[in-house]
């Protein structure tokens, strides 16, 4: 069932939290308790209160990557268009991409040149699938070089500025890849994070290099969209840990879930690995080791919401997210945040 609602341009976060003059740890949070659907109202500050010793909360250390860029379009030696926007959207080798690109009647052998340093030829166009693949002729560390040198964060219709790319990422992404924010960790500040560590609550961390959620308009659906990821020793140990000591297991972001519940084991356990997920999860999903979500707001009918049917039934989410709007919650990655928990009995 998908979760219709209509929400309010003023909703909209187009600025980051810190030029409207708080600090990232500021935004609102809104913490709903899974079993009774009852929200409370504080703000991200107060995050530890709700979580206790033993939980596992675990966070998503890819970097976001300036993914749009724009190139000169030629076919055959002839200049097609003087500038197309192409948004990259997965790394498939070193040099290889897939990417959406803004214009329509691309073909297979058609090059775009970036600058006199980089160029791609197209190597792969699919009938009825949005993304092309793309050969650069760079790779490796010298392809990431021109990326950050000539490319812009990617951002939607409602972030008028072009803000910088350190706007865009989390305290403690580590390893470039994510081609838009994962925004669920974007409030987490150091302090914050030693303070849950001092309550007793471990900080773990896993890899997904985020896809882009919008094609051309539409919103994407995870069964088409498949994204890498990796989850290291140390975090299954201390998921699994946490699941036999009666700890709750806490995803920062969609991106974290779905990478979890991609690793279970036929016994139900964590598994360190790494692989693809195309993991779709919705209201008939039965979740295996994710307890609790800390997420943004999502758009009306996104898959995201289908995921969170998973933690909430339909008619409780719908609640949740008409109280949200009431209580004028901002949207998207510069907006505030919404933890979904075991917290009654």
């Amino acid at each position: 069932m998908s979760i219709t609602f209509h929400l309010p341009t003023a909703l909209h976060a187009s600025t980051p939290p810190e030029r409207r003059g708080i600090r990232r740890d500021q935004v609102r949070l809104m913490v709903s308790d899974k079993h009774t659907g009852e929200s409370i109202h504080t703000s991200f500050h107060q995050l530890p209160q709700f979580l206790r010793s033993g939980d596992v909360l675990v966070l998503n250390a890819s970097r976001t990557i300036p993914a749009l860029l724009y190139g000169k379009w030629y076919r055959q030696g002839q200049l097609l268009s003087d500038k197309v926007e192409i948004r990259l959207a997965h790394r498939l080798d070193e040099r290889i991409w897939q990417a959406l690109v803004i214009t329509e009647g691309v073909k297979k052998g058609d090059f775009f040149y970036f600058s006199t340093k980089l160029f791609a030829e197209v190597i792969r166009v699919r009938s009825g699938f949005a993304l092309i693949e793309m050969r650069f002729s760079l790779s490796g560390a010298f392809l990431f070089e021109q990326i950050y040198a000539l490319g812009q964060p990617i951002r939607y219709e409602y972030v008028q500025n072009p803000w910088q790319l350190e706007y865009y990422q989390t305290v403690y992404g580590s390893f470039p890849g994510s081609v838009e924010l994962p925004s669920a960790g974007r409030a987490f500040t150091w302090e914050m994070l030693f303070r849950l560590k001092q309550k007793g609550i471990s900080i773990a961390f896993l890899l997904l290099h985020t896809g882009l959620s919008y094609f051309l308009g539409n919103q994407v659906n995870p069964e088409e969209n498949g994204e890498e990821y990796m989850i290291p020793d140390r975090t299954a140990t201390l998921v699994n840990q946490a699941k036999q000591s009666g700890g709750r297991v806490i995803a920062v972001g969609t991106t974290v879930v779905r990478a979890l519940e991609s690793a279970v084991s036929p016994t139900g356990q964590c598994m360190s690995t790494k692989g693809w997920t195309r993991l779709y999860i919705h209201s008939h999903y039965s979740l295996q080791l994710v307890d609790g979500l800390l997420t943004g707001f999502h758009e009306p009918e996104a898959s995201h919401l289908d995921l969170l049917t998973a933690f909430v039934e339909s008619h409780q989410l719908k609640q949740m997210y008409d109280e949200a709007i009431q209580q004028q919650y901002l949207w998207h990655e510069f907006g505030d945040l919404h933890l979904i928990l075991p917290i009654s009995t």
